[in-house]
């Protein structure tokens, strides 16, 4: 029978939190909250696609040479090796559901290209869970 993660702990990051839902092989669900104003680091990974629903708010996303805007119930796909980023250029919180898929689904496999924080890949700044 698959394990999955039983605890939902929420890590806090500069632009907001995520939670982790649900997790086994080959797959990770995440909750994901971004504050007004803020956005995640341009970014790539090597061994995952993800999947980004959102659930409320606004989602600015660049993926690869596309920028798009998204709002509630509508989606998009990141493949692996495309840089990519979400930011919420809305007043209220941004709340999505990212669905990930792939061999390795580990928090260092984050290529950070642009970091409005001053992030590096630091392994401190990956969670173990």
């Amino acid at each position: 029978m698959p394990v999955t993660t039983a605890a939902m702990a929420s890590d806090q990051r500069p632009w907001g939190s995520f939670t982790v839902l649900e997790e086994n092989r080959g797959y990770k669900i995440k909750r994901i909250e971004v504050k007004p104003g803020h956005r995640l680091s341009l970014q790539m990974h090597h061994h995952r696609s993800e999947h980004w629903i959102v659930v409320s708010g606004t989602a600015k996303v660049i993926c690869g040479d596309q920028e798009m805007l998204l709002s509630s119930n509508q989606s998009t796909y990141v493949p692996p090796c495309t840089a990519h980023r979400l930011e919420n250029p809305g007043v209220l919180p941004l709340v999505l559901i990212e669905v990930q898929n792939g061999e390795y689904l580990g928090e260092d496999d984050i290529v950070r290209f642009q970091d409005d924080y001053a992030r590096t890949p630091d392994p401190e700044d990956f969670p173990s869970a």
